[in-house]
């Protein structure tokens, strides 16, 4: 039995409240009125449920005769997209700002069809967890005591897409785009972070970014402590360089300690973790003043050991580097979430353009969630018996009250004809297209 006064702790009209407050922020960035409906019923489509999101299910969620509008929104319109970015990531920082806030940089890859879709080649994808034909995106999230959400996102385009001049263009790639690696798309997002005055103390990556000097030093230049993942062979300097794994050797048996690195689903994540102070006189090329560790995880049932590139501009608790270290799952978190509720990787665009005021729409849709779910908390803190409500009940709920489909029967029947008689058109070309490839 819920206790009293907790039978209805759903408030739909202080979510609505906050979702127009969010777009009603962002409304300048869209010059026409019709551009700005437009977007507000594209973001109330993408917090709907439905099967799957893309302009087609969503322009019929709205009520529209077509998606040629919701298209055009997102290709042809004339809005900035890195503008509203700014303004989704200023507005998650007025509610979970925090001054010892971890940014955490990951890439996720999206499994695609085809070659024409911007970025798509065949390479790994931790998605699928092997080699497929994927589009791959870098993303920086903010970690702090109230919550995490995405900030910023960066598409990576592989070297077989920047060195083909005609297929940039024919994606409408911005001429002064060239290759970054994904170390480098990070360090762009994190200095962005910080020349906004985004409240963060720490960075946290996995071995991707953690075997890059260029980052390390970007971070230690600016004063800002990291907890960065390495491979078990990355050379580190103790004395004489030697790999990661080799340096076990100076850690003693009882140095290892038993800590949480944060609360999981099934109770606190428990491992062994030992520290190595990699100090010493001579700094390296960019290294700064400070504190740099090696640290080692190692799970307590297989034994299983992860090396960690550690830097604090001061002295800080040990306990703190596992925490940070621990924060970095908040991204894989991040990715399911913004997948599953509001169709992150669900886009059916091609063009660069097109994809970033995708991303940069359910950046806004699922930041929308976030807030409102820690509102809903510190409003109401829930009885014991129930947890707190999560941005997954928060959508179902907010898809079932408040996000409904327009339109009758009527509207539901043409959309089927409008549907099939765009299928019937794209496959006479498809045949017409395999006829003229025939010797």
């Amino acid at each position: 039995m819920v206790a009293a006064g907790h039978s209805l702790d759903v408030d739909p009209a202080r979510w609505q409240e906050l979702l127009d407050e969010l777009l009603g922020r962002v409304a300048g960035r869209f010059a026409r009125v019709d551009l700005r409906r437009r977007a507000k019923a594209f973001v109330h489509g993408l917090l709907a449920d439905l099967p799957r999101k893309n302009c087609w299910t969503i322009a019929e969620h709205a009520g529209n005769p077509n998606p040629d509008g919701m298209q055009h929104l997102l290709s042809r319109a004339v809005w900035d997209h890195d503008a509203v970015r700014d303004d989704v990531r200023d507005y998650l920082v007025e509610h979970l700002g925090d001054p010892e806030a971890v940014l955490v940089v990951d890439e996720t890859g999206d499994l695609k069809k085809g070659t024409t879709t911007v970025g798509v080649q065949r390479q790994y994808s931790g998605t699928a967890g092997r080699v497929e034909n994927a589009q791959v995106a870098v993303y920086l999230v903010y970690a702090g005591q109230a919550g995490h959400a995405v900030i910023d996102r960066e598409l990576y385009l592989p070297r077989s897409w920047t060195n083909d001049p005609d297929r940039l263009q024919a994606a409408g790639v911005p001429d002064e785009i060239g290759f970054a690696t994904k170390p480098a798309l990070a360090t762009k997002m994190i200095t962005r972070a910080l020349d906004a005055r985004v409240p963060a103390a720490w960075v946290a990556g996995d071995e991707v970014y953690g075997a890059n000097p260029g980052l390390r030093s970007e971070l230690e230049a600016r004063g800002v402590g990291y907890v960065l993942a390495v491979a078990c062979d990355q050379p580190v300097a103790f004395g004489a360089t030697n790999r990661a794994d080799a340096l076990l050797r100076q850690v003693p048996a009882r140095a290892w300690q038993q800590i949480s690195c944060g609360k999981g689903a099934k109770g606190q994540r428990l491992y062994d973790w030992a520290f190595l102070r990699l100090d010493h006189p001579s700094l390296g090329p960019g290294e700064q003043a400070g504190q740099h560790w090696l640290m080692v995880r190692r799970n307590q049932r297989t034994g299983e050991l992860a090396f960690y590139r550690c830097y604090t501009p001061g002295p800080v608790p040990l306990a703190m580097l596992v925490r940070v270290a621990g924060t970095r799952w908040t991204a894989e978190e991040r990715f399911q979430t913004s997948k599953g509720l509001v169709g992150l990787d669900q886009h059916q665009v091609r063009c660069w353009r097109s994809w970033y005021r995708w991303i940069t729409l359910a950046m806004l849709a699922h930041a929308f969630l976030v807030v409102a779910a820690m509102t809903d908390h510190t409003r109401q803190p829930p009885p014991s018996e129930l947890i707190p409500m999560s941005c997954n009940e928060l959508q179902h709920l907010f898809a079932a009250l408040l996000a409904r489909p327009t339109g009758d029967l009527g509207h539901r029947w043409r959309w089927s004809v409008w549907r099939r008689r765009h299928q019937a058109r794209a496959r006479t070309c498809h045949y017409r297209r395999q006829a003229a490839w025939q010797p």
